[in-house]
């Protein structure tokens, strides 16, 4: 494994089983232990974990927001699966809001060869946006958030109001039958909020990690959203449930 892939390892892992040894992860990376420990150091400066005696512990409570870098590192194939599928079942020509997080960006990239309006709702987006010839951007403005680099309060808020788009295309921390869709951070559920007030379609785009989990702030219960796109099991109980009310769900293409 080469250093990303490790440290990508490391963060899933922990996710997983909260505790690893260094000699657990040694032996799983093939890396010596010296290598381990540096990756350990490097890991904890980010935020994804804490070093303890012998190992380290994830530092990463459930009702926390895991750090955007951290997130980055985790399902990146999956997240690639899931934009190829949203940007199919987009028409050039569409004027398209963009989310923030990180399979947003994985859509951005995905946008690569097609002619769209998009306002991205972070600057992580826009910058990817930024190299595609065929997109016109439009940005929402606003203070930004550090290391998210997601725009938050009044003017993006205000943005929104003042335009209409053909889609939006919604990530979020959270998709519950009962509570919709949620995300952690306030200031970007009201930006989040507007979006889906301004868009005519709402496509929701979710890992299966994300499925049947609810977090803090509400952005908008699952009637608003006009389908989900998400790689969980079609046959999985919360999957049904959505599909018994009447929501679309539509799956990525196999490889």
């Amino acid at each position: 494994m080469n250093v990303m892939e490790r440290h990508k390892f490391v963060v899933e892992l922990l996710m997983r089983q909260n505790r690893a040894t260094v000699a657990e992860l040694a032996q799983a990376t093939g890396a010596s232990e010296m290598t381990v420990r540096r990756d350990l150091e490097v890991l904890e400066s980010r935020g994804a974990l804490r070093r303890v005696r012998g190992g380290a512990v994830s530092s990463l409570p459930g009702g926390v927001e895991p750090p955007y870098a951290i997130r980055a590192m985790s399902g990146s194939q999956a997240k690639e699966r899931l934009a190829r599928a949203v940007v199919e079942l987009l028409t050039d020509g569409e004027t398209v809001a963009l989310d923030t997080g990180t399979t947003a960006v994985a859509v951005a990239k995905a946008m690569a060869h097609r002619q769209l309006t998009v306002a991205p709702l972070s600057l992580h987006a826009a910058f990817t946006l930024s190299a595609h010839p065929g997109i016109q951007l439009v940005m929402p403005g606003g203070q930004v958030r550090p290391e998210e680099l997601s725009f938050y309060g009044s003017t993006p808020v205000q943005t929104f109001k003042d335009l209409c788009f053909d889609t939006f295309v919604l990530g979020c921390c959270g998709v519950d039958p009962v509570q919709g869709a949620t995300a952690y951070n306030l200031d970007d559920v009201q930006v989040k909020r507007a979006a889906v007030a301004s868009a005519q379609r709402v496509i929701l785009v979710a890992t299966a990690d994300k499925i049947g989990r609810a977090a803090l702030g509400r952005i908008c219960a699952m009637e608003e959203i006009a389908l989900v796109v998400t790689d969980a099991p079609a046959d999985s109980p919360v999957i049904e449930v959505l599909r018994d009310q009447g929501v679309e769900v539509v799956h990525p293409a196999d490889d």
